[in-house]
């Protein structure tokens, strides 16, 4: 017997119904269900709704969903259907608690990854059987178009001329066809995999090492850039023959030291698919007058910045190696680098990647935070409502995905900060921190906006923090360290400062044009004449590009008359009252 008429026709729920108690039911602070459940209810659903009638398979909840590698084995990994347990219990406890009678419910029954919307009478009725048919709104012709593209081998006629090896041949081209196509779609790479080790050179410390081992794994996670994993790596598959692997997998190997007043860690890492040395280092702490945990908190914070900032050793190569055209997680290191050099010129090509990415899976958190940072940092450049208000929107979504990532918080930051939200901008940017304090760029980030608020020293203080155990300083640390400069009237200190800053967009150009305009320097004229051309109407819009970044007004105007003093002829009537 159908599961339709199991229930009656009068228990039966029309699709619109359907996504509206999806959305009620997300939307409901009594549903007592955690973020990652309500992410895996959502993701089941949708794919429903687009056409898998059949339900889910668990590896892709756990790599749509929960992160995991492509090399997922649901037999060895049990998390999937530990998460679905939760979830069938806080879906039962929901409506058996607040369920009303005549309401829709949505239920998970056990053997397949599908939800069921029925309406309750009166009690929660638990569906377990695998017959009962799943909820589905996609057309037909959805169902086609949600596909991967495939090979189709044309029906051949019978015809006494096509013989065994034509018929072969036929084949052999259908088949290559089919390999073209599988090759030339877009290569969606993914995080990089580690493999962390570290071993006490002195038995001694052998405790000491066990216990810094396991913070810093702690520390590597809270990147959430990286992907650290205990077990090896397995054989590539036949499609990484076929077209580049989509995950590359690293080993940290380590050593412990303790000398006199000191404990150092020797590293290097190495490409587990080469067994080439990529690179290797020393970290050292001294230990005097200091207690074992700061000493260890340090060398772990100096350890996780090196390896999983996105300046980090294996995300620039990351960045580095992985192919124009690819999708993904090499999108998402493309855009906080662009976003480090501050050029929002260069940004087109890439926002078109992530929004691609975005396309290609809507819950890769990473990329939809990437991509609200992206436009929010326009936003600064040049006012668009529009703009700034898909970057709330997309940040929004990241922290509704991932409410655990740094990443999604520093864009609902910025989205925040520059559509005129200060208070929850710097809230937001606080959670960033608060869940990686070990990060330089959220550190960075959330200076420059404290700094831009007039919370000067606030800024200043994290910029300082954003700079130690780095290869490279944040750009916004090094900003927000040239503006204080400026501000207090360090004309050369804010000029030497500006000029470590690699590129020259607007703010780093006038700002050094101002402090050599203060200083009386007869490079301000160069400097100025370099202004002119970057931007040949900065005169009578000065106030008006300034008025997105949000400057207080006593700084642009110390800054204002630093070019006035530099040759910079302001024109009045240009210069719209923006504060």
């Amino acid at each position: 017997m159908k599961a339709e008429e199991q229930h009656g026709g009068d228990h039966e729920v029309a699709c619109p119904q359907a996504r509206a108690e999806l959305d009620r039911l997300l939307a409901d602070e009594r549903f007592r269900a955690t973020e990652r459940s309500r992410s895996i209810l959502r993701y089941i659903v949708e794919q429903q709704f687009a056409g898998c009638a059949e339900g889910v398979k668990a590896y892709s909840i756990a790599v749509d969903v929960l992160g995991r590698q492509s090399n997922f084995d649901p037999s060895l990994d049990p998390i999937v259907r530990i998460e679905l347990s939760r979830l069938r219990s806080s879906l039962s406890q929901y409506y058996e608690a607040f369920g009303e009678e005549g309401g829709v419910t949505v239920q998970l029954p056990r053997g397949r990854y599908v939800a069921v919307f029925t309406r309750s009478t009166g009690r929660f009725p638990h569906i377990d059987d695998r017959e009962h048919r799943a909820t589905g709104c996609a057309k037909p012709a959805d169902l086609v178009l949600d596909q991967a593209p495939s090979a189709v081998v044309p029906a051949v006629p019978a015809r006494p001329w096509l013989t065994a090896s034509a018929l072969g041949l036929l084949m052999i081209a259908v088949v290559a066809g089919g390999v073209a196509v599988y090759v030339s779609r877009p290569i969606t790479t993914v995080k990089p995999t580690v493999a962390v080790t570290l071993t006490a050179v002195d038995e001694g410390l052998r405790g000491e090492a066990s216990v810094t081992r396991d913070m810093l794994l702690t520390a590597l996670t809270q990147f959430q850039t990286l992907t650290v994993s205990q077990a090896q790596r397995r054989e590539r598959p036949l499609a990484s023959v076929l077209r580049p692997a989509k995950s590359n997998a690293y080993a940290i190997d380590m050593k412990y030291y303790g000398d006199g007043d000191d404990r150092s860690i020797w590293w290097q890492i190495v490409d587990t698919a080469t067994g080439d040395l990529l690179k290797s280092g020393l970290e050292s702490v001294d230990t005097s007058g200091r207690t074992v945990a700061a000493v260890r908190a340090e060398l772990v914070a100096q350890l996780a910045r090196r390896f999983a900032a996105t300046g980090g050793v294996i995300n620039t190569i990351e960045t580095h190696t992985a192919s124009e055209g690819s999708l993904g997680n090499a999108c998402v290191l493309r855009a906080e680098y662009q976003l480090d050099d501050g050029k929002a010129s260069s940004f087109a090509r890439t926002i078109d990647c992530l929004e691609r990415t975005v396309a290609t899976n809507s819950f890769d958190a990473d990329a939809t935070a990437a991509l609200s940072a992206m436009l929010a940092a326009a936003q600064a450049e040049a006012a668009d409502d529009g703009k700034i208000a898909r970057a709330l929107e997309l940040a929004s979504r990241a922290v509704s995905l991932a409410p655990l990532s740094d990443r999604a918080h520093v864009a609902l930051m910025l989205s925040q900060f520059y559509s005129g939200r200060v208070d929850a901008a710097i809230a937001a940017g606080n959670r960033a921190l608060a869940l990686n304090p070990n990060n330089p760029d959220a550190a960075a980030k959330l200076g420059l906006v404290l700094f831009q608020s007039g919370y000067f020293d606030a800024g200043v203080s994290l910029a300082r923090d954003a700079g130690r155990s780095v290869d490279v300083v944040p750009r916004d640390a090094v900003l927000v360290l040239a503006l204080d400069a400026y501000r207090r009237k360090d004309w050369s200190q804010a000029s030497l400062l500006s000029e470590q800053v690699s590129d020259s967009t607007f703010l780093i150009s006038i700002l050094r044009v101002a402090a050599l305009g203060q200083l009386g320097s007869d490079e301000a004229v160069q400097r100025l004449a370099e202004l002119r051309q970057l931007a040949p109407d900065f005169e009578t819009t000065f106030r008006e590009r300034m008025a997105p970044r949000r400057y207080q007004p006593g700084l642009s105007a110390a800054i204002e008359e630093g070019l006035t003093k530099a040759g910079a002829r302001f024109k009045t009537e240009g210069l719209a009252t923006a504060f």
